[in-house]
């Protein structure tokens, strides 16, 4: 069997980036949980921000990104990745019809929350990310193999160095894969929340395994809220763009009085912590709030996914307003990585949302997600296109084992506990109820006798201990972590990361240890 030169887990925009940007010398194998179009890519709504606008400029979309991020980004980092985007977004566009354009051609540019510019661009009106994701898909070539239904569990670390991966497949086969080099696109954790517009899959898989493989993790107390989920009876049924808002859409409680005024001069297109903050203040007052639509003609046209997520829900556009409750949408922090996404373990890389680059800072401007992971794909591809590490590890075993049971909670109970103590408002109290809470699970030394469903728990619990502790820790409100408590930026102490690491120590339940650093 041919050795894997290149061993991605996860199906993204940031793996697919990277996969068809190699060269096509180098053997590269894709695993992913379950198929490669079941990724949050994919349901990407929105767009791809990047300074291409008459008046627009580089800087202005740096000033944005930082503004938004509370001035806790890397500034190299945003610079770098910022001044890529036009050249990024201009060479996609050059080479297929992925992206709207106008009747003379040009790309078509719009507006979102907390830009100071028509600077998003769009595929398929309300469909970037799957439009992204097929031209990639399409770009595919012999030298990329596919294993779908593959679940990644462990990191398989000799020497000090990532050599690859332990995966279980659905009938309980564990496979060892080896690797030069293995990198981690595995996304968020947005289904630690009951309410996300996240896949199904999304639950912090890879930055668990790095976790617990010993690299450093970073800001995980900093996690997006989307302000516009679909919102019936009770549950959200998918995402309302920030687009929606772009083009004119303000949101109202049920009698039709606007919510933002006064809250903050950009209004509805305040970054989102703002908004969704807000909202969530009405929605515990038992207050219905709606995004009114009224405004926007052609708003089918315009957005044809949302309007049949609509429809298809019992939500008749003609009304004119949707209901909406925020949800959580995106993770900051992640696995600490410099701009291409090398960690802090040697031959382990991370890229896509499952890293952290210092791009988003405490909280990201719309549309720069995607723009990341199309960044860091075609530089990681660069560098390992020029790298020449042989580790000669080309075999692959295979056995099956009689899956243990785990006494674990019931996922749907951590959900609920993490939105009311670790959700959009926090407080010292019920930060300590969730870690005495989480503190009943301890990770174990090995996954292998278990099965997929219970290691997935696992992970989930290890997140949201991540999650809680950076919590808190940061006593003060930064970005999209708010401390009710501490409800003011503290940049005398807090303009820092907090990265967190595991550590073997000798008492039970204390393996994690908090180093800050500026």
């Amino acid at each position: 069997m041919t050795s894997t030169d290149v061993l991605i887990i996860g199906s993204g925009v940031a793996a697919l980036q990277l996969a068809v940007r190699l060269n096509k010398e180098l053997n590269v194998r894709i695993i992913t949980k379950s198929k490669v179009r079941t990724a949050n890519s994919y349901l990407a709504q929105g767009g791809i921000a990047a300074a291409l606008g008459a008046h627009d400029h580089p800087e202005k979309h740096f000033i944005d990104t930082l503004e938004a991020g509370r001035y806790h980004n890397h500034p190299e980092t945003v610079q770098e990745i910022i001044n890529a985007a036009p050249q990024l977004i201009k060479n996609l566009s050059n080479q297929n019809n992925v992206f709207d354009k106008d009747q003379n051609g040009e790309l078509l540019l719009g507006m979102e929350g907390a830009h100071s510019e028509k600077r998003i661009v769009h595929g398929g009106g309300d469909a970037t990310g799957k439009n992204v994701m097929e031209y990639l898909i399409s770009q595919i070539e012999d030298n990329i193999q596919i294993e779908e239904d593959t679940f990644a569990y462990e990191l398989i670390i000799k020497n000090n160095r990532c050599t690859g991966i332990k995966a279980k497949k659905l009938n309980g086969t564990i496979e060892y894969y080896y690797s030069n080099h293995v990198i981690l696109a595995t996304g968020g954790c947005g289904q630690l929340y009951p309410y996300t517009s996240n896949a199904q899959t999304v639950s912090g898989d890879g930055i668990a395994m790095a976790y617990l493989a010993g690299a450093e993790i970073v800001d995980m107390e900093f996690i997006q809220f989307h302000p516009t989920l679909l919102y019936i009876n009770g549950e959200t049924k998918g995402l309302i763009s920030e687009a929606v808002r772009g083009e004119g859409a303000i949101l109202v409680t049920e009698n039709g009085t606007p919510i933002m005024e006064g809250i903050h001069p950009l209004k509805d297109l305040a970054p989102r912590h703002i908004v969704s903050q807000t909202i969530y203040s009405y929605l515990k007052k038992g207050i219905k709030i709606y995004l009114d639509i009224s405004k926007i003609n052609d708003f089918a046209k315009r957005f044809p996914t949302i309007t049949a997520n609509c429809e298809g829900n019992g939500v008749a556009i003609s009304e004119g307003r949707i209901p909406v409750a925020p949800g959580c949408h995106f993770l900051m922090g992640g696995i600490k990585t410099d701009i291409i996404g090398r960690t802090s373990i040697d031959g382990l890389y991370a890229i896509g949302e499952s890293a952290c680059t210092g791009l988003h800072g405490a909280n990201r401007l719309a549309s720069n997600s995607l723009l990341e992971g199309l960044f860091q794909g075609e530089k990681l591809s660069e560098w390992l296109n020029t790298s020449k590490i042989e580790l000669n590890e080309t075999t692959i075993t295979y056995f099956s084992t009689n899956p243990k049971m785990l006494n674990l909670p019931d996922v749907q109970i951590l959900k609920e506990l993490m939105m009311e103590r670790v959700g959009i408002v926090r407080n010292e109290l019920d930060l300590k109820k969730q870690k005495e809470w989480l503190n009943q699970w301890d990770a174990l030394e090995s996954f292998d006798s278990y099965s997929i469903d219970d290691i997935n728990k696992m992970f989930m619990l290890t997140i949201a201990k991540l999650i809680t502790y950076s919590a808190l820790k940061r006593t003060e409100s930064r970005g999209g972590h708010y401390r009710s408590d501490y409800p003011y930026e503290d940049d005398n102490n807090w303009l820092k990361i907090s990265i967190i690491q595991k550590r073997e120590v000798e008492k039970k339940n204390e393996h994690i240890e908090t180093a800050l650093a500026t």
